[in-house]
C-alpha cells in the first residue's frame, strides 16, 4: 500500500508540474514588428510591450493585441444635403493608424467603427455648409476640412488620421439632366455669340471694301473683270456680261 500511494503521489506531482509548466510556457508570445501588446494585470493597465518575444504572466495578466499599420477604411456611400438643399451621394475613404495602443484600447470600445462613424458625420457637416458648385469643384478642400475635424477628435483615442479622399460625388438623375441642358444652352449661347461677332467683322470688312471701291473710279470694274476671269475657267459655264460704257478707257489705263 505504501508503494502504491507513493507512485500515486508522484503521478499527481508530475501532472501538477506539467500543468504549471504549460501555463508558464503559455505566457510566451511572439509579437510582430507592426504589432503591440497592451497588458492588463487583474484588470488594470500596466504596460504596452512588443515587438519580439514577450512574456505575459498567466492567470493574473491579460492582453490585447493592436495593429499599428495604416488602415484603409471605405466609408459607405451616403446622401448628404448641400447648403442650397440639393441631395448628393458621396463616397469617401479614410486612412488612419494607431499611434498609442493603450489609448485605442482603453478610451474607445471599437476605434475602427468609431473612426468610420465620425468621418460620416464630419462629411455631412462640411458639405452642409457649402453649395453644390463648391462641393463639385472643391473636393480636396472638403477632404482637408473633414480630416482636420476627425483628426482633432480621434487624437484623444490614440488614432492618427493620415488622409481622407473623396472618391465619388454623384448627383441625382434629374439634376444631371438639368445640368446637361444648362451646359448645352451655354454652348449654344457661346456659338451664337461667336457667329454674330464673325458676321459683324465680315460686314465691317465688306463696308470698308465698298467704301474703298467707291473712292476709286476703276476699282469696281477691275473687281468685275477678276470675277469674270475666275468664272470663265469652267468651259461649261455661259456668261452674259453687261460692260460699262467706259470699259475702253479702263482697259487703256491698264
Amino acid at each position: 500500500m505504501g508503494v502504491e500511494a507513493l507512485f500515486i503521489g508522484i503521478g499527481i506531482l508530475v501532472f501538477v508540474l506539467f500543468v504549471v509548466a504549460c501555463l508558464l510556457l503559455g505566457g510566451i508570445k511572439v509579437i510582430r514588428e507592426y504589432e503591440r501588446l497592451v497588458i492588463f494585470r487583474l484588470g488594470k493597465y500596466v504596460r504596452t510591450i512588443g515587438p519580439g518575444v514577450v512574456y505575459v504572466t498567466p492567470i493574473i495578466e491579460s492582453s490585447e493585441k493592436v495593429d499599428l499599420r495604416i488602415v484603409t477604411a471605405d466609408i459607405p456611400r451616403q446622401e448628404v444635403i448641400t447648403r442650397d438643399n440639393i441631395p448628393v451621394l458621396a463616397n469617401t475613404v479614410v486612412y488612419y493608424s494607431v499611434i498609442r495602443p493603450e489609448d485605442a484600447i482603453i478610451k474607445i470600445e471599437n476605434y475602427a467603427y468609431a473612426v468610420r462613424q465620425y468621418t460620416q458625420a464630419a462629411l455631412r457637416d462640411v458639405t452642409g455648409t457649402m453649395d453644390l458648385d463648391s462641393v463639385l469643384g472643391e473636393r480636396e478642400k472638403i477632404a482637408a476640412d473633414i480630416r482636420k475635424i476627425v483628426d482633432n477628435e480621434t487624437n484623444e483615442w490614440g488614432i492618427d488620421i493620415k488622409s481622407i479622399k473623396i472618391q465619388e460625388i454623384e448627383l441625382p438623375a434629374e439634376m444631371k439632366r438639368a445640368m446637361a441642358k444648362q451646359a448645352e444652352a451655354e454652348r449654344e449661347k457661346r456659338a451664337a455669340i461667336i457667329a454674330s461677332e464673325g458676321e459683324i467683322k465680315a460686314a465691317k470688312n465688306l463696308s470698308d471694301a465698298a467704301a474703298l471701291m467707291a473712292s476709286e473710279p476703276g476699282a469696281l470694274q477691275i473687281r468685275t473683270l477678276q470675277t469674270i476671269r475666275d468664272i470663265s475657267q469652267d468651259p461649261s459655264e455661259k456668261i452674259v456680261i453687261f460692260m460699262p460704257g467706259d470699259i475702253g478707257n479702263l482697259l487703256k489705263k491698264l
